[in-house]
């Protein structure tokens, strides 16, 4: 088991890496990026990355507090579902009516890693692996679809 210090620096020290990895690929626009913490430019929608002991997850994951704002959103990116997931090269789980950890309302378009662990550098490359064609694919699918999203600023 794990101490909370220890927790922390292991997880710091993947994203560490994995940012120094990513930091080689420029965006979709030419522009250098911060794929750890992608900007999307919307108030409430991000694109998410997580690993933890059991599983990784990447998601566009939009939280705005104005349940009408929300489904506005899910109607925007449904109408943009095709071209999301051909860019991807896969279907993706959708959630539009999900809750955080704390239940708060959320909605969410995502993709999981069973079976590989934060916590184990061995499981590293499948991480960045898994976390690099789908980051760099969003950003693909962003530089497209983000004027459709203007009116959510």
């Amino acid at each position: 088991m794990y101490s909370r210090e220890e927790v922390k620096q292991l997880k710091e020290l993947f994203w560490t890496k994995f940012g120094q990895f990513m930091s080689l690929h420029l965006s979709a626009d030419e522009d250098k990026v911060n794929w750890i913490n992608y900007k999307t430019g919307i108030k409430h929608l991000y694109f998410k990355m997580d690993a933890d002991k059991r599983q990784a997850k990447i998601a566009i994951l939009w939280s705005q507090p104005d349940v009408g704002i929300r489904d506005l959103m899910a109607e925007q990116f449904l109408q943009y579902k095709a071209m999301l997931h051909d860019l991807l090269g896969e279907e993706w789980e959708w959630d539009l009516n999900g809750a955080d950890e704390y239940g708060k309302p959320i909605a969410q378009i995502y993709k999981t890693l069973d079976g590989y662990s934060v916590f184990k550098e061995s499981d590293w490359a499948e991480l960045i692996s898994f976390f690099k064609p789908r980051m760099i694919a969003l950003d693909e699918f962003w530089s497209s679809a983000k004027y459709a999203f203007d009116i959510f600023k």
